[in-house]
Order: C-alpha cells, then structure tokens, then sequence
C-alpha cells in the first residue's frame, strides 16, 4: 500500500524547513522529541508524547510524521508499541550488580550482552523502601536514560526485585592425578583447572560432579578450591544435563510448600463448568509425551450461511484452577519461568502431581479444560469464536505418527476406531485452515530439528532427524488459531495481558541482510515495511540449490527474538498483529497468565487475573523472558556435551561438516550427521593472512582471495575433544575456494587489520596477534 503524501513530504520536495524548524509554536524540535524519548523509555509511546508536549488535533498528525521519519532513518525503532533508540536497554532489565561509583553507588551491567553492554548506575527508591541490593546480587531493574558527555547514553536504574543470591561458585568434576594429587576438570570450556587440597574435598570421590569455591590466593601457581557440594557421580543417569542444570542456575528442586500444595489438590468438580464429557476431543501428542495438555476436534459448520466452513475446538489443561495467584505453587511456576526439556530428563515447571495427572488431558478421565470454539470460513479466515470453562473427557490419545498412519491408510488400534467419525474431520478442517495461512504467508524457515535417542545409561545412541507430519503441521495450526483468539478476546475486553511479541529484523540487520544476498546474487527490497513474504521468495529461490542452508541460516540470524511483553507490537514471523501464548499452561507461565485474563475477563470464575498480577505484568514479561532464553542455552550445552562425549573415541578421525558459523577468531563448523559443532582457530587454516568479512560471512585470504563462507560443505579432522566442556577443536582438510567479489566491510576490515600490521611492526610485537596465521 503506498504512503499517504504528508505535508511535511512535500516541505522536503520543496526544500523548505520542516515546521519545527521553522519556529512554528508549540511544537517540540526533534532535538526534544530524541531527548524525551531517550529519558522517558516506558513513557515513549505516541499517546504519551503526544499527552507529554500537550499535542492535539493536527500536531498529533505532525507528530505521527515525525515519528514514522525516524523509523525510516533508523534513529529510533519499535519495542512493544514504545519507541526506543536503537541499542538502547529495555524499560526493565536483568542486572547483575558488580561493583560500586567513586560515591559508592551501586553499579549494574545487563545479564546479557556481554561486557559491551552499558553499565547501569543504581539509585535508590523514593521512599528508602524499595528491596536492597548489594554488589554480586542479580536484580530486576526499571531503567532510566539520560544523555551524558559528548551526547552518549548514560543509565541508571531502580531495583524492583532482588534474585535468590547464589554462591560464587564453580563446576567440574573431581579427579586424582598419577602424582596422588586431587583435580577438578572443569565443565566450562574457559574456565581453568582447579588443584583440591584433601581436606578440602569434603565427601567428594574420584569422578563425582561437584560444585567448588575458588580460594584466593597471593602466590604464584595453579589456582586451587574448596569443594562445597557433591552434586552426583558422573557415570550416574542425567548426569550430563545436571551439569547444565547447576551450569545455569535452573531450578529443580520444588520446595516442599509447593510440593505440600500439589499433593493436597484433589479432582476439579463440575462448579461454573460446562459438561463437555461426550464431546469427541482427542489428544496428538509425541509417543513419549508424559503431559497432555490440548485436545482437538473438528466438524463442518452446518450454518447454511458459511457454506464449506468448519468448526475447529481446541481444549487446554485448566492450570488456572490448580495453581493459585500467589500461592507456593505459582511463586515457584514463576521462578522456573517454563519447563527445561534435556535429551535424558524434563525439569518441569509444575510437580508432577499437577502436571502428569490432575492437569494431564488423559484418556478416559475427567479433567477441567478452558475450551475455544473458532468458526472458519471455506478461505480458512476465522469468523468468530468463543470460550468456555469445560469439564472433558479425552475420547483418545494418539501419537503424532499414529495418527497420520491412519490418514495414511495404515490405521491400526484406537486409530482405527475412531479414523471416521474423529481423524478425518480433523484434516478436513487442517485443508481449509491451511488456505489461511497460505495467504497470511508467515515466514518458511526450512532447517531440521535433530533428536538424540539415548542407550539406558544415558549415553547418545543415535541421532535422528524425525520426520515433519502434517499431523505435526494441524496441531501447530490450530494451537495458533487458539492463541490468536485468546489475544484478540483479551483486546476486546480491554484486559491487560502478556502478547507474545516478535519484531520486524532491525534496520542495522536488515542492511548487514541486503549485503549478504547481494554477494550471493539476490536481493531484497528496501522499505520501512518488510513482511515475511520476502523473505520466503528469497528462500523460495534457492530451495534445492548448493547455498540453500546458507541463506535459510542467515535469514534466520537476521531475524529478532521473541519474548513476552504487556505491550503489543505484533508477531512478525507469523505474521499476525496480535498473538498471546494459551495452549500450554503445564509447561509455560505465559500461558497461565492468559489463561487467569480470559478468566477474569469473561467472567468464567474467581481465581482469574489480579490487580496486584496486572500492575507487575513488565515484570513477569521480563523474568520469563530471561527463564526462556536460559532454557535453550542449557539444552543447547547439554545436546554439545553428549555428542562431545558421543565422539571422545574418535579423535584423528575425518567428519563431513558444514561451516555454521564464522568469527574473527576462526570458524564453527557442525557434523550434520550430528547436529554438534566444533570450532577451527583461525591460525590453523593455512598460509595466508585471513581477513573476516562479516557481510558475506566468510574468512577470506589477504593474498589467495580464497577461503570459507558460512554453509560451505567441507571435511575437517577431529584433532582435540573436551567432552565435559562439550568442546571440539578441528583441522581444516578442504581447501580454500575462491570467493565471491569483495564487500565494503571485506575492504574495511582489510584495511583494519594492516594498520594493526604497521602497528605491530613499528613496536616490535608478533605478527601473530589476533590468532591469525602470519605471512610466510
């Protein structure tokens, strides 16, 4: 659709001064529009800049210009419906307090981001009430942005919560050495031995998993430690995923005040419920699936009116009315955040008192249900719905591969029986949601999912690459179509709620984007308004071709992430503008949180959402945000360290691999076969000067021209493994190819790194530095 022409467009076709720039009164320059924005980040919305500098009627328009001409230059960008600077922190972070200000002030830094990320400066609170934080603690933090010297941000921040401290402590695992002297190898792939004095090894035997206290010491030598915990021995079940488990502080130990409220809840009783016991809803989960929580069913529309439509029903284990706002359940929900699912273990977010039984969706038993009926039309767009506070009674439990068999022609069992009059409505209706979402045109990323299968002492078997079912594709679908209607049935009672937020790629990525495709001979569009529709006719495009992994590795990297967040900015990758999560209460707190909205706001009961709950809803967007992002860098360190420890025999042995990922220091490459990666140093690649180019995402020779880009299929030898760290070190067997023309950033990092060359030549030091292989 093409912008509408403002008045402010043709002043700059004219070249004529914008208003503000010409004095017009009343209105903000944008010097104080940036300023604003910059100090006020949770005030940043346009109705609260608008409210801020008494804008009305026609300089609301005027400032809706302006802001939209920031987002196309890039100086401001959209995060949960406020404007922000790009970089900037979030209007709540996680800190972790690390130090203190010439006056004694606390000073903070971001959790993530690294040590690139600004520091934060704590004030204390108004009244001298607020929690207190010391230096080591982590806090969640509201965040506050000033401008300092020479226009830089400058940050401070007021501590809402302070998390549970933990020791300063470190994994590994105890070992005796020939010489009789104790050990611990460490878990973590930078962190350095540590030598145990016997008496400080507690109880620890040779091989156990321990947790250890580095001592400090004034003399020169290995660092020694005090052994605090005994965590488990290493050849026990689980032990690997243990690792991660401490690795990343997950919580996994109920409290027994939760455990004590889980074994004391009885069955839900049929009070405020609808009877919906004979209704044929299903369940289609994987075969190892110990918790149920969504059942399906579908059936044509008999409304004569909506010719070809269908009535889907989607039915959702009723969390709500087990776990109670501020009860020891929900406290300890909230600190795990989600469940943490490991190759060998599940740390679930609830007991399993709750989760595996009387939540679980079984077959055959009464269990409560909050239940959404969607009526669509033939074209798949959802005319209307409504929900319902149920009692069900699962007619069936099948496997996703059990139940496409019996679509298949292959029906055996429960499959059989209810093949008819259950399975083929379902796909029927799975057709016309299908046409839908072909025209929505959420974005296609095309890379498969590896699965570990495991022997019985834990150890990997095998890995495999599961098939993608349209089993699997119906039930995504129709737990979309579920979540949508939550989010849009929340907006329409005006009840405060937690959307599932995804943002457009930013600008800076989008252009590093636009480079890349160009090296490799595509292009995409420029334009404040990107959909995801591009990016499937970029992938479309390569789809069976050499470089396909490559571009569908790079869209994904390009792509922002997910989180939870009161305010709504639409999913991008799906390609919806609203869109909360509802159909998995068991497994995530987000979900919860919607399910208590819809309670409260359709009146459906009396353990719905509370006030107290709405006024924190940032914070409960932040803390499981973090909790999200945790759990998959644990699971990913787990799945590193079991192949790690898959492969410790086969040293010197040659893999096929794919090059997944390229840094200045060297490359990542990945065993497809596996799934695992392992990194080549850069000073092991060969005689030449390799230059990193991270437009093309490639080291490329200074001299040859030649060399490797992300998604090239090469052979590579293990030549060092760490299976505890879930470290892999290889050496490049294929030759160097020659590379695409050069990019800007090529030719600057060229040059970047010849000035360190005359640098380091005038001083007299290596021209090794930097781990790159010198000129020979």
């Amino acid at each position: 659709m093409a912008r509408k022409t403002s008045d402010r467009d043709t002043r700059r076709r004219r070249g004529e001064p914008a208003k503000e720039d010409a004095g017009e009164a009343g209105r903000p320059t944008r010097e104080d529009l940036l300023s604003f924005i910059g100090a006020n980040p949770d005030r940043a919305t346009k109705r609260d800049i608008a409210k801020a500098f008494a804008l009305k009627g026609e300089d609301r328009a005027w400032l809706k210009d302006m802001l939209r001409d920031f987002e196309d230059e890039g100086i401001l960008q959209k995060r949960s419906n406020r404007l922000i600077v790009p970089g900037s922190l979030p209007a709540v972070t996680i800190l972790d307090i690390h130090g203190r200000d010439p006056d004694g002030g606390l000073i903070g830094r971001p959790t993530e981001g690294g040590d690139d990320a600004p520091a934060v400066s704590i004030r204390p609170s108004r009244s001298g009430s607020g929690p207190a934080a010391g230096i080591g603690d982590r806090v969640l933090a509201r965040i506050f942005r000033a401008e300092g010297h020479g226009g830089l941000p400058v940050y401070t921040g007021r501590v809402l919560k302070v998390f549970e401290k933990t020791r300063e402590a470190v994994l590994g695992v105890l070992r005796q050495a020939n010489d009789g002297s104790w050990r611990i190898d460490p878990v973590e792939r930078r962190q350095p031995e540590l030598f145990v004095e016997p008496d400080a090894r507690g109880d620890g035997k040779a091989g156990d998993l321990v947790e250890v206290e580095p001592l400090r010491s004034r003399r020169y030598g290995p660092q020694h430690g005090k052994v605090i915990a005994v965590l488990g021995s290493l050849d026990s079940e689980k032990a690997v995923s243990m690792i991660a488990i401490h690795a990343h502080e997950i919580p996994h130990i109920f409290p027994a005040a939760a455990l004590e409220e889980a074994g004391d809840a009885g069955p839900a009783t049929m009070d405020g419920r609808e009877d919906w016991r004979e209704k044929p809803l299903i369940t289609i989960d994987p075969a190892d699936a110990k918790d149920h929580d969504d059942a399906v069913m579908a059936e044509p529309d008999p409304d004569p009116a909506n010719p070809g439509g269908v009535i889907v029903t989607v039915a959702i284990a009723d969390v709500a009315a087990y776990v109670r706002p501020g009860s020891a359940l929900d406290r300890e929900a909230l600190r795990r955040g989600n469940s943490v699912y490991f190759p060998d273990r599940v740390v679930p977010m609830l007991p399993e008192r709750i989760s595996n039984d009387l939540c679980s969706l079984r077959e055959g038993e009464d269990r409560p249900a909050l239940a959404v009926r969607m009526v669509f039309s033939a074209d798949g767009r959802k005319i209307r719905h409504g929900f319902h506070r149920v009692m069900m009674r699962s007619a069936a439990k099948l496997a996703y591969r059990e139940a496409q068999a019996a679509i298949d022609g292959k029906a055996a069992g429960r499959a059989a029986d209810i093949l008819d009059p259950v399975l083929r409505p379902l796909w029927d209706a799975y057709a016309v949601l299908k046409r839908g979402r072909d025209s929505r045109k959420p974005l296609e990323l095309d890379l498969p999912e590896r699965k570990l299968l495991l022997n019985p002492d834990g150890t990997v078997d095998r890995v495999h690459i599961p098939e993608r079912l349209d089993a699997h594709r119906l039930i995504e679908e129709f737990m979309i179509q579920a979540n949508v209607a939550a989010a849009e049935s929340l907006e329409q009672k005006r009840q405060p709620l937690l959307y599932r937020i995804h943002d457009a790629p930013s600008l800076a990525k989008q252009e590093t984007l636009r480079e890349f495709l160009q090296s490799v001979g595509l292009s995409l569009a420029r334009g404040p308004q990107l959909r995801p529709s591009q990016f499937n006719q970029i992938l479309d495009r390569v789809r069976g071709a050499d470089n396909e992994t490559l571009v569908n590795q790079v869209v994904l990297r390009s792509q922002s992430q997910a989180e939870y967040a009161p305010g709504n900015i639409g999913h991008f990758g799906l390609n919806l503008p609203r869109y909360a999560h509802f159909t998995s209460p068991i497994r995530r707190y987000a979900d919860l949180v919607v399910h208590r909205g819809l309670i409260s706001a359709l009146g459906l009961g009396k353990d719905g959402l509370t006030r107290e709950e709405e006024g924190r809803l940032e914070e409960i967007g932040a803390m499981i945000s973090a909790a999200e992002r945790r759990a998959m860098a644990a699971e990913r360190d787990t799945v590193d360290r079991l192949i790690a420890g898959y492969l410790a025999d086969r040293v010197d042995e040659s893999f096929d691999a794919t090059v997944s990922g390229v840094t200045k220091a060297g490359l990542f490459v990945q065993l497809p076969q596996y799934g695992a990666d392992g990194f080549i140093p850069v000073s092991s690649l060969g005689d030449d000067y390799y230059v990193y180019d991270d437009v093309r995402h490639a080291m490329v020779g200074e001299r040859s021209s030649r060399g490797f880009q992300l998604g090239d299929r090469v052979e590579v030898r293990l030549v060092e493994i760490a299976p505890l760290a879930g470290a892999m070190r290889f050496e490049m067997l294929t030759a160097p190819r020659p590379m695409p023309r050069a990019t800007r950033s090529y030719h600057k990092a060229r040059q970047t790194a010849r000035k360190a060359a005359d640098s380091r030549r005038r001083t007299g030091t290596s021209s090794r530095a930097g781990g790159r292989k010198g000129r020979r």
